[in-house]
């Protein structure tokens, strides 16, 4: 059974910085497309960055340069690094994990794909003041 875990989040005052993790279990962690998401009170939750079996990331376009995901197959832990957080960050960060019939090549810019398909933890709150 999939399982995964965040945490990592809390408050923070805009321009600091968070590291989350995502501890995950249950399956062959290196094969699965690995992703965060958020979603703010009131909106739809959105992609945040991706990264796939051989370490290829994505990111939001807003986000390019502010944070980087990363992950440690030996650990099965998903990073997030966000640097220089704002209020508008403020949101319910989750992992995810969507399997891709072994191994990971693209990873599906639909978040649809992902909340059909994929396996979710339960969220880690991070708030950033002004």
């Amino acid at each position: 059974q999939v399982q995964l875990e965040e945490s990592g989040g809390g408050s923070v005052q805009a321009g600091g910085s968070l590291r989350l993790s995502c501890a995950a279990s249950g399956y062959t962690y290196r094969s699965y497309c690995m992703g965060w998401f958020r979603q703010a009170p009131g909106k739809d939750r959105e992609v945040v960055a991706s990264i796939d079996s051989d370490g290829s990331t994505s990111y939001a376009d807003s986000l390019k340069g502010l944070f980087t995901i990363s992950k440690d197959n030996a650990k099965n832990t998903l990073y997030l690094q966000m640097n220089s957080l704002k209020p508008e960050d403020t949101a319910m960060y989750y992992c995810a994990a969507l399997s891709r019939g072994g191994y990971c090549y693209n990873v599906p810019t639909n978040i649809k794909t992902w909340v059909d398909f994929g396996y979710w933890g339960q969220g880690t709150q991070v708030t950033v003041s002004s």
